[in-house]
């Protein structure tokens, strides 16, 4: 048996503050959504002045990395690379801006990001996945 870690609320916190902060410096108003290792909304964040439908699509963003355990700038990259078909796949939401969450070598949720630029989404959720490693122990 292997021992599967897993995401908590306070971990769910930690990265959403990382994120947050990015946004903050940069001067961005995004949602950020904090998912599980099953696509299973744990956190979202919203800051002032983001849009209300960039709640939803942070959520899916996450969920697609989650799900497909990758970013979703591969499937971007993919569908822009002529392969439409991966967007009949169910769940798919192939705009950068989702990370999985990655501790351990295990992925343990994903986060997703939206209300700015696709490219500033994935800066900021970059950042917010970047903070799950030094924050365990």
């Amino acid at each position: 048996m292997k021992t599967k870690f897993a995401l908590t609320l306070a971990d769910a916190r930690r990265v959403a503050a990382a994120a947050e902060a990015e946004a903050i410096e940069n001067g961005w108003s995004v949602v950020v959504a904090i998912v599980d290792d099953g696509g299973h909304l744990v956190l979202l964040q919203r800051l002032d002045g983001a849009q209300t439908a960039s709640a939803e699509i942070a959520t899916h963003k996450a969920r697609t990395a989650a799900l497909f355990k990758r970013p979703t700038k591969a499937l971007e990259d993919i569908v822009a690379g002529g392969r439409a078909a991966m967007l009949s796949l169910p769940g798919v939401t192939a705009v950068e801006g989702g990370l999985p969450l990655v501790y351990r070598g295990d992925i343990v949720g994903a986060i997703g990001v939206s209300g700015v630029q696709s490219f500033q989404d994935g800066v900021v959720a970059k950042a917010g996945a970047e903070s799950l490693d030094d924050q365990r122990s």
